[in-house]
């Protein structure tokens, strides 16, 4: 039994699968919700973002029907043998697998759970899973299906639009067991980003990180997404556009119309581009609406990557080593 989901393309690859698909409703309930599971020992109820799910034993068998939260899942070693994989686009491999992390899936082993992101129940249930992981938000979405899945193995549902990576990593932790593996993973993250950071001379003045869309809004990140955190750590000032040149307020972009983009990214040091379809260093240089742009004038607008869009642990690190590729020489 298929159903349909909305259609990875290349034309959004879910237009950021996270940032037209972030929710702007409020993370605190689910925030105190996470931390709610039994610490250690199984069984274990895990509260999540379409309710609570009772998990008898520690899962040997994960399948993921999110391609936004694999790369989590392979970053904290879970038993994961399965994922949902997109259709085929510059930001994949030929199975679908998202390119950050489509390597460590295939030395792992990981097969393909369905493609295209078409909901399959059938191979869900054929792969007999003892954890279905899966998303409340975005292109890859099967919360509709979260009744039939809960009848297939215990499901646990994530927001990634309203938790920061740093807080998925902690979710699917502690709902797979890995909670060491995550808390060790961010570590080696820290220490290894303060070691970056060290190469590189940060602009002075304020910066931010956007996905440029011409003729459409841009979204830029707020200072609380996992975008601006990064930069942060690596000892840019990150700053977001003035509450009144906001058009779209999203739980982790600020959609600003192109009018506005003059006033909400003049005075920024530097721009971080995060580019889907369009290329997003040379429409923001070529914009006439941005051409006195601090940023387009001192030429420090920076591409950090198509894999930035939805930050995970492997995203995260491709991101930084761009940062310091276009800073590194200013030392």
């Amino acid at each position: 039994m298929k159903t349909s989901l909305r259609t990875l393309t290349a034309a959004a690859v879910v237009a950021l699968v996270a940032l037209t698909g972030c929710s702007s409703a409020p993370a605190s309930d689910t925030d105190d919700a996470a931390a709610s599971g039994s610490e250690g020992g199984w069984p274990r109820t895990i509260a999540h973002d379409a309710g609570e799910t009772d998990i008898p034993e520690e899962p040997l068998t994960v399948v993921s029907t999110s391609v936004t939260l694999t790369g989590s899942l392979l970053a904290i070693d879970a038993p994961l043998t399965a994922t949902a994989a997109a259709g085929v686009t510059p930001l994949t491999d030929d199975n679908g697998f998202f390119l950050q992390w489509a390597e460590v899936a295939e030395e792992r082993g990981v097969e393909t759970l369905y493609p295209d992101l078409e909901l399959d129940l059938e191979a869900i249930e054929l792969a007999e899973p003892d954890l279905i992981i899966g998303s409340t938000i975005g292109a890859d979405t099967t919360l509709e299906a979260y009744d039939q899945l809960s009848e297939i193995a215990p499901t646990v549902m994530i927001d990634y639009g309203t938790h920061d990576w740093r807080e998925i990593m902690g979710q699917l932790g502690e709902a797979t067991g890995r909670e060491a593996e995550a808390e060790e993973a961010l570590a080696e993250f820290d220490e290894w980003v303060a070691g970056e950071a060290e190469k590189i001379t940060p602009v002075d003045g304020p910066v931010a990180a956007l996905s440029y869309n011409g003729a459409d809004p841009s979204m830029v990140f707020t200072e609380n997404s996992s975008q601006a955190e990064i930069l942060q750590a690596l000892g840019f000032d990150y700053q977001e556009p003035a509450e009144e040149l906001v058009a779209q307020q999203r739980s982790d972009a600020l959609g600003i119309t192109p009018e506005n983009l003059p006033a909400a990214l003049g005075d920024m040091s530097a721009l971080f581009m995060v580019s889907i379809e369009r290329d997003g260093v040379e429409g923001v240089k070529s914009d006439p609406l941005l051409q006195n742009a601090q940023a387009v004038a001192d030429d420090t607008v920076v591409s950090i990557g198509s894999t930035s869009f939805r930050i995970d642990p492997y995203s995260a690190r491709l991101m930084v080593e761009a940062v310091v590729e276009a800073f590194g020489s200013q030392q």
